[in-house]
């Protein structure tokens, strides 16, 4: 290792400059925008308020992410978002979206993922990794090919291999999924928390649960496609079991400083319909129960379970509005529950506004959870700053020449 007089990250196996303060703090005094404000959860702390979500991008290669995922993923780290969370990745082969999406049921997954947290660590930032399992979703060709299409044993998709909570299919075009056993369950929960340990392995600093899109825990958690008669199906309290003992599996295997998330659908949509549903009521009623769990923040999404869901995107705040009802509930009730909202977030005074934090602790959410803005600008945290007035620190990297061009910009106004 070369030389430097400038001290070396902490925690890389490289060379690469300590970034302290940290990348995407703020370098204004005295009242800055919530949103650029640290969040400590358990041991760890975040830089803000601003989240890479989980994406699928459908690169992956039998479950491994390659360079690709690093140089994509890195790039938001090092522009200064807070927390970058890897995409969902599945806790069992027959559980990837895709025959391209990541995986995490061996530990052969490990490296590369440990290379992904080494890069975004670097940036002074901290990793998430998302474990998910898509059940009768799965084996699906990439949306750029054709949304929802099933993917066939001649490219690698596995459609006479589908689980479920019941043998019904997501539409008419789709495989019947099978039914999982009680043993078949209890299986697939030890796969679940063999999973979060080698998330752990590879760095992560937070786990992520998913519970939302119409995936496997959706599947259990809706009426409308549990139909069971065992303890996992009828009542809220069965349909929620599986969804607890997966809590309970990974909580039990994780250091007691790392924070678990789980993202819901706060609502299937299905309002307009006969189709019984999983319903905002349903998530305020699970969302009490969390803590106690040992659930740090619930990250409300929605829909995803339904191709008849009637998403109102005409109003750009339905889902933050959900979350907004979650988190008043929660906090009405004395309970600590962290909640973190997702969906059209991809202006600055929108993200302010999300996380705001009033006097008297009110807010819409905890933490934003931004996706599709981020691929479309990947330094968006410095336009937010920019944008709300507030600076914030850059790589070391780039600062000095940042600075420098800010000092030719203020010369040459000053000789017009």
């Amino acid at each position: 290792m070369a030389p430097s007089a400038h001290p070396a990250a902490e925690g890389v196996p490289y060379y690469t400059p300590e970034q302290k303060p940290p990348v995407g703090t703020t370098v204004s005094e005295g009242n800055v925008p919530t949103v650029f404000t640290p969040l400590t959860i358990r041991g760890v702390t975040l830089n803000n308020r601003l989240a890479v979500a989980p994406m699928c991008t459908y690169s992956a290669e039998d479950g491994h992410l390659t360079d690709w995922h690093l140089v994509h993923l890195g790039q938001f780290a090092h522009n200064g978002a807070g927390l970058v969370t890897v995409e969902a990745s599945a806790v069992q082969a027959n559980g990837r979206i895709s025959p391209q999406d990541s995986g995490i049921w061996s530990d052969s997954h490990i490296p590369i993922l440990r290379r992904i947290t080494d890069v975004v660590h670097a940036a002074g930032q901290k990793a998430a990794i998302q474990l998910g399992h898509a059940g009768r979703k799965a084996s699906t060709v990439p949306p750029w090919i054709a949304r929802g299409a099933v993917a066939g044993p001649e490219i690698g998709g596995w459609p006479d291999d589908l689980v479920s909570s019941s043998p019904i299919p997501y539409d008419t075009q789709s495989p019947v999924p099978k039914e999982l056993s009680v043993a078949d369950i209890k299986v697939l929960v030890q796969a679940w928390a063999d999973a979060a340990k080698r998330a752990i392995e590879a760095g992560f600093d937070i786990i992520e649960i998913h519970g939302a899109h119409g995936y496997l825990n959706t599947q259990f958690l809706s009426p409308g496609t549990n139909k069971r008669t065992d303890e996992y199906g009828g009542s809220f309290e069965n349909r929620t079991r599986l969804l607890r003992e997966i809590i309970a599996a990974v909580r039990a295997v994780i250091p007691a400083t790392t924070p678990l998330f789980l993202r819901i659908s706060g609502t299937e949509w299905l309002e307009h319909t006969d189709t019984p549903s999983w319903t905002v009521a349903d998530t305020i009623r699970l969302a009490k129960t969390l803590p106690a769990l040992g659930i740090d923040l619930l990250d409300v999404s929605s829909g995803g379970n339904s191709p008849a869901q009637k998403v109102p995107t005409h109003n750009p705040a339905y889902q933050t509005e959900i979350a907004a009802q979650v988190r008043r509930a929660v906090r009405d009730e004395g309970l600590e529950l962290l909640i973190g909202a997702v969906g059209f977030i991809n202006e600055p005074e929108v993200v302010r506004d999300v996380v705001q934090k009033e006097e008297d602790g009110s807010a819409i959410a905890d933490l934003a959870f931004v996706a599709r803005q981020f691929l479309k600008e990947p330094n968006w945290v410095v336009h937010v700053a920019e944008k709300l007035g507030v600076e914030t620190r850059r790589p070391v990297q780039y600062g000095y020449a940042v600075r420098g061009l800010k000092v030719v910009k203020e010369r040459q106004r000053a000789s017009l």
